[in-house]
């Protein structure tokens, strides 16, 4: 059996961790609240303008130079927008989501398709740096309360370069906040942009000012926008939930093992107290056999 000097090492060790957890957690709770104000105040916006994207790709007035956007064509290659977390610690939200995009880069190549990847988040980035090296463009060190002007730049690289001809398909791959213990890995096809199904019903022809192309092109990357920023917003409620979960698991794993320890501290030192008392107990009775 370990020493008492060594059982007391490790206590003071393990509560020291379970200090560290326990303020993670507190700070996880805390921008997890934040972040699911954020996602369940945003996601009813989000959700009508993926409505309106579809319902534009079903304008007569949709012409040649949004067609790009809106038709689709021979998948040559595809691209995998990949949204993860900057740091771990947060469970298996970063595994999960990645095995997410595995998958989704390995249909693409099933279907004879060369494949990129576009990361938003360090534990992505290092994952296809470390495996699967195709990454076309990187995001990483996004705010906890991300705005639009925050992500314009990842909306931008997806539209011009789906334009130029870069990719022929953009699938959004990002984690769905469903509530504290439950958060699913989703992909969304971002582009191109489907029209809506034939049965919706469609308005009158709009006029537009100055022209379609102007007013529709702007609407296009202001609801796409919309998508990644949702999809951003979903993924920091999800990791911060992980987090608070994964460490409320550590701190109460760490409890557990503080209380084992005690006791095997206890039975160590009692031991010591009773080979202590034994030795007394033969020296006495050598010098009593002595005298």
């Amino acid at each position: 059996m370990a020493s008492t000097r060594e059982i007391r090492r490790r206590i003071k060790s393990v509560a020291n961790i379970e200090q560290v957890t326990r303020a993670m957690e507190a700070v996880a709770a805390s921008r997890m609240r934040r972040a699911q104000q954020m996602v369940t105040a945003a996601r009813p916006f989000a959700e009508k303008a993926s409505d309106v994207l579809h319902y534009i790709a079903r304008l007569p007035v949709v012409e040649a130079d949004l067609g790009e956007l809106m038709t689709p064509r021979p998948v040559r290659k595809g691209c995998v927008v990949l949204v993860s977390g900057d740091r771990g610690l947060a469970g298996g939200f970063n595994a999960s989501v990645i095995r997410k995009g595995q998958q989704e880069v390995a249909a693409l190549r099933a279907e004879e398709a060369d494949v990129c990847a576009i990361a938003v988040g360090r534990k992505g980035r290092d994952w296809f740096q470390r495996y699967d090296p195709i990454i076309h463009a990187e995001f990483m060190g996004i705010p906890d309360s991300p705005t639009r002007s925050d992500i314009a730049a990842i909306t931008r690289v997806v539209i011009d370069d789906f334009r130029a001809g870069e990719f022929d398909e953009v699938r959004l791959v990002y984690t769905d906040f469903v509530n504290t213990l439950v958060q699913t890995p989703t992909v969304v096809k971002l582009l191109p942009v489907e029209p809506a199904e034939p049965s919706m019903p469609m308005a009158p022809d709009y006029i537009f000012e100055p022209d379609p192309q102007t007013v529709l092109e702007r609407a296009i990357f202001e609801f796409t926008e919309v998508q990644i920023l949702q999809a951003i917003y979903e993924s920091l409620a999800s990791e911060h939930s992980a987090r608070m979960v994964a460490m409320r698991n550590a701190s109460e794993a760490a409890q557990e093992l503080l209380e084992e320890l005690n006791l095997r501290f206890n039975k160590a030192r009692q031991e010591g107290i009773t080979s202590e008392l034994m030795d007394i107990v033969g020296g006495v009775s050598a010098l009593e056999q002595a005298v």
